[in-house]
């Protein structure tokens, strides 16, 4: 049985082997390449620190005006909590990045949560629900069996969506309501969009908190701005949006901004939305480009409200939700002040229309959402701040979401270099929308350009 990170690792080394056999000879005398990186997120920059450790000439060119891509941390300025616009979780078995805290110094701290449930006018506490005996025990039994699975027949699975593969399983209606609220929030979209191999290999192959262990003490920036040292502040063009890239005897990149640079190898961190902005000479093989073009990112809202007064019985406090948003949580856990930050968290086209209304409308959705169990919480409300990445102007989503027929059919195409281009970032990741899998293919990356 061939897990995903097996998988992921087989298909890197056919597209490494296709790739490199042409320059065999170039490699051979030893020349250390010219590297330009595109994007200074977690895979920009972890390519950059591999390069710069080895001596490797190089540039990171970043379209935004920070680093960290989707790593977006914000501070109330007044209270100095910080809470996470963008990637949030450091999960228990992320070896990678979990070292690479350790190697900068920077302290962890427990981000796991105990769900409570809102459903149909009721609210229920931890250990006052579940879901039904019966669906427990024959879903247990599915994550146990999915280790029996062959490689063909994951491949089918991958072909059907994942609300069908539990509806074929005869999950009960109000156990489907619970999963759709849970799994949506870790997709990104409803569960009728995503690939069912996608997800029944992610709740098999992650711990019981599903990878939601750890965040960084300070805010999660501090993770891209010590790779960003790392990699050296001279090496990092900020507000450097990428136009063109020519490949010839060397590569030509040009920028909006009308700087051109040349270089023999370039590392392509971008989310697949950047990537279809940039004229490619000679153009790129047309699998990739529908690969590019067939590949969703998933439409998520972090709405953050600050109440001067933290009313929730406790720090670990959690909801999952029928109402707009699936999943509300503390956001200023282990932050030590009066008040906290309650995160309300939506996706797909909940996440669309909440991103349409103003503060005012947004902190009384809010509200209202919490009433049931807390009663009116309005006169708490001091301020909220929002982030739709559903229209982040650079990867036009939160985070990559393979659907239906996607992970073994797009997966190894996107993955595939073109050239003297190399491609990494989260969407090529073993598993998506985590800082992990973005630290993971940037360090591949950059070893790979170096031979």
């Amino acid at each position: 049985m061939t897990t995903r990170r097996e998988f992921l690792k087989q298909s890197a080394v056919i597209a490494a082997g296709a790739a490199l056999a042409p320059n065999a000879f170039s490699f051979s005398m030893k020349k250390k390449p010219v590297v330009l990186i595109l994007g200074a997120g977690l895979s920009g920059l972890s390519a950059g620190k591999i390069l710069k450790e080895n001596g490797i000439e190089f540039k990171i060119l970043e379209a935004r005006n920070r680093v960290g891509g989707r790593v977006f941390s914000h501070k109330f300025d007044n209270d100095g909590l910080v809470i996470e616009l963008g990637a949030e979780w450091i999960g228990g078995s992320h070896e990678r990045i979990l070292e690479l805290c350790n190697e900068i110094n920077l302290e962890l701290l427990d981000n796991r949560f105990k769900d409570r449930l809102l459903y149909g006018n009721n609210y229920y506490k931890p250990g006052e629900w579940d879901y039904s005996s019966e669906w427990k025990v024959k879903f247990n039994k599915i994550l146990d069996d999915y280790k029996y699975m062959s490689d063909a027949d994951k491949k089918k699975l991958d072909k059907m969506d994942w609300w069908r593969f539990l509806m074929n399983n005869d999950i009960p209606a109000k156990d489907l309501d619970i999963r759709e609220y849970a799994d949506s929030t870790d997709f990104g979209e409803s569960i009728r969009f995503v690939s069912a191999y996608a997800a029944l290999a992610e709740y098999a192959e992650s711990n019981e908190y599903n990878e939601m262990d750890f965040k960084v003490k300070g805010g999660n920036y501090l993770i891209s701005e010590a790779l960003a040292d790392k990699a050296g502040r001279d090496n990092i063009l900020l507000n450097h949006s990428v136009i063109s890239v020519e490949q010839g005897s060397r590569i030509k990149v040009a920028c909006s901004n009308g700087e051109m640079f040349e270089c023999d190898k370039v590392i392509c961190t971008l989310p697949t939305y950047s990537i279809s902005k940039i004229k490619f000479s000679p153009i790129l093989p047309e699998e990739k480009t529908d690969a590019i073009n067939s590949l969703q990112y998933s439409r998520i809202i972090k709405s953050a409200t600050l109440f001067n007064k933290r009313f929730w019985d406790e720090e670990s406090f959690s909801i999952l939700s029928d109402s707009f948003s699936h999943f509300f949580y503390h956001a200023t856990k282990h932050q030590g002040n009066e008040k906290g930050v309650l995160i309300s968290y939506a996706i797909g086209d909940k996440a669309d229309i909440l991103s349409r209304l103003d503060k005012e409308n947004r902190q009384k959705l809010v509200a209202e959402s919490l009433k049931l169990p807390f009663g009116d919480v309005s006169g708490y409300i001091e301020n909220n701040v929002v982030y739709y990445w559903g229209g982040d102007n650079y990867s036009k989503g939160a985070y990559a979401l393979y659907g239906s027929g996607q992970w073994f059919n797009e997966m190894p195409v996107l993955k595939k270099n073109f050239e003297n281009i190399y491609f990494s970032g989260e969407h090529v990741a073993e598993w998506q929308g985590f800082m992990e899998g973005a630290i993971n293919t940037g360090e591949d990356a950059a070893k790979e350009v170096m031979g």
